[in-house]
């Protein structure tokens, strides 16, 4: 009995509902706040979400047990949402990038769920973001060229439910462009 629950061992494994539960328990207070270990942890998983458990260990600082619960804690508690291949931009030929404001004609909950569900299937539209302001939402398009743009512009953003109108703001470079947000400060 750990913390009020049963853990059940079986030669090779512990029982994977089990050991989710006791990890919720004993770190779910730990998570309000982020420390060192868990930091580093996050800091490595978000440079090389690859990295072996050995490997983040011995950066890390403590033993595989630990620093194992650890992820497993931070994936429990939906810190670490997933693990994905940050693919370039570039050598897939789609480094044209715009930002396109939209405002719609409605903005009743139905209006906003049908361009919401509407926009979800247009593949070039990276980021979409509802905004409070002059317009109502913003959008990051990625197209090959200003050329695919256009199409896209015209074919799938303009055709979108209750869009009136869209500006265009088009990048003519990238400065800062992070996968990850930044970590709270100890």
């Amino acid at each position: 009995m750990i913390h009020g629950f049963n853990l059940v061992i079986f030669p090779y494994y512990v029982i994977w509902h089990d050991i989710i539960t006791i990890i919720k328990e004993i770190f779910g207070p730990m998570l309000k706040d982020i420390d060192s270990y868990d930091r580093k942890i996050l800091d490595c998983l978000a440079t090389d979400a690859r990295m072996s458990i050995t490997e983040l260990s011995r950066k890390v600082g403590l033993s595989k047990n630990p620093v194992t619960l650890r992820v497993k804690a931070l994936e429990a508690a939906g810190i670490i949402t997933g693990y994905r291949a940050i693919l370039s931009t570039q050598q897939l030929g789609l480094s044209h990038v715009s930002f396109v404001e939209v405002k719609l004609t409605d903005t009743r909950d139905t209006a906003l769920r049908e361009f919401n569900d509407a926009v979800k299937a247009v593949p070039e539209v990276s980021e979409c973001h509802m905004i409070a302001g002059n317009f109502d939402y913003l959008l990051k398009v990625r197209t090959a060229s200003m050329e695919d743009y256009r199409e896209v512009m015209g074919r799938k953003i303009s055709s979108l439910p209750h869009v009136q109108a869209t500006s265009t703001f088009v990048v003519m470079e990238a400065v800062v462009e992070q996968t990850n947000p930044p970590l709270p400060d100890l």
